[in-house]
């Protein structure tokens, strides 16, 4: 049997805030702008003689995700100037933050936050134009927030591709629930990278390769994998001096990892602090205690509600988390119900029945709350069979009507009158 190693994962994450304006100008934040340089100006495009304004709703939406995964919010905080030389950065250096994040700590799914910080996007590449590339900056300067964990030891690869997954797909859960960005992966505005490291040492690690830009939890998952094995592979065979520490890309068409450059340091980037922005005192600036009181409910405190509350099964409420409108649908039957045997029989409805048909049919809609309420409670009254109460279903997703009205008028009531019901066996 051969020796066994432990993976060892850390996750970056940016996601692009969810604000009106880029994160030191005015210029329209706008993810769904297909026109490329439209929303650019001077600041941005840095001119000679401009200057950055800070964005106060893009260091709000930060502090709330910070509150949210119970960190340390700072009180002093700063922006420094990451300097390296990319086409896609229009200063020749970014504006980040190196030694004062504005949050430091926390936990979310089965990792510990090592900080979570605010800089500002580069602009896009576009490589599909044959020899050449173009560069749109509508991008350029986005409120960009980036977490980091810290690195996570486990015991198979498989352990280690399913948790950085899950906990890719509970933070951007959060960010929806905080209301404080899309995070739609396809777009670019949720982008995963992943530090991955091998050792037969539980108490050493191993050489670190950085895996960016994974753009779907498909991805994550098995860029994690096919890294991992190759890492291993290596080791089996006496190549540990192959492992080099670097950047890797992700080709999704070959489903393999390739080399991309050596990963820099941060000595690399010359950190400074950014001389043409305030030092901030986000506790002066903002009332935290308020902001904690204000945060909606978050999705770990509403799985165990909806657990506790409607006994109804794992894998159901993940569908309601998922999908908040769903969601707040189920609540309002289930507030009309007020009852957990009929709350379980409406999810199992809505889970097997509506989404199926919303899946294989277009115009269908919610129905109100009141009428699937209704129609539940025919189905608990046995006053129609399981056969009627689907065939109502896929009547009122395309217009809203009282199920006892249709089953009335349609003649699918069922008879529960003993003598009538001994008449028809009679004959």
């Amino acid at each position: 049997m051969g020796k066994k190693y432990y993976p060892t994962i850390g996750l970056e994450i940016h996601a692009e805030l969810k604000t009106q304006t880029k994160m030191f100008c005015v210029c329209k934040n706008d993810p769904n702008e297909e026109s490329p340089n439209i929303n650019i100006c001077p600041i941005c495009m840095a001119h000679p003689g401009t200057l950055p304004v800070l964005n106060r709703r893009a260091i709000e939406n930060v502090i709330k995700v910070g509150l949210a995964i119970d960190g340390r919010i700072a009180d002093f905080t700063e922006f420094d100037r990451k300097n390296y030389f990319y086409p896609d950065i229009p200063k020749g250096y970014q504006i980040s933050q190196y030694k004062y994040p504005i949050v430091s700590g926390g936990y979310l799914a089965g990792f510990d936050i090592t900080r979570v910080h605010l800089e500002e996007d580069t602009a896009n590449n576009k490589h599909d134009r044959g020899d050449f590339s173009l560069i749109d900056f509508n991008r350029a300067g986005l409120p960009l927030m980036e977490l980091v964990t810290e690195p996570c030891t486990f015991e198979s690869v498989e352990e280690a591709a399913n948790a950085s997954t899950k906990f890719a797909k509970e933070f951007q859960l959060l960010l929806l629930y905080l209301s404080v960005s899309y995070a739609n992966m396809e777009k670019g505005e949720m982008r995963v990278e992943a530090n991955i490291s091998v050792s037969p040492n539980l108490q050493k690690l191993g050489t670190k390769v950085e895996v960016k830009n994974l753009n779907s939890f498909r991805s994550v998952e098995r860029a994690i994998k096919y890294e991992l094995d190759r890492m291993t592979e290596l080791l089996e065979a006496g190549k540990e001096s192959e492992i080099a520490q670097e950047t890797r890309g992700w080709d999704e068409s070959k489903q393999k990892t390739f080399s991309q450059r050596k990963k820099e340091g941060s000595a690399d980037y010359r950190y400074f602090p950014e001389p043409d922005l305030p030092k901030l005192k986000l506790h002066e600036a903002f009332d935290l205690e308020k902001m904690k009181r204000e945060l909606p409910e978050l999705p770990q405190a509403k799985r165990a509600r909806y657990k506790k509350d409607f006994g109804i099964k794992d894998e159901d409420i993940e569908v309601f988390l998922n999908d908040m409108m769903l969601g707040e649908w189920f609540e309002d039957i289930a507030k009309s119900l007020n009852d957990k045997d009929k709350i379980k029989v409406a999810a199992n409805y809505i889970i097997s029945d509506f989404l199926g048909l919303r899946k294989n049919n277009g115009g269908v809609k919610m129905p109100s709350a009141r009428s699937m309420a209704e129609l539940v409670s025919m189905i608990l009254e046995n006053r129609i069979s399981s056969r009627s109460a689907k065939d109502i279903l896929a009547m009122i997703v395309i217009n809203d009507e009282s199920p006892l009205k249709i089953a009335t008028e349609k003649k699918l009531l069922q008879s529960n009158d003993e003598n009538a019901l001994k008449k028809i066996a009679q004959k």
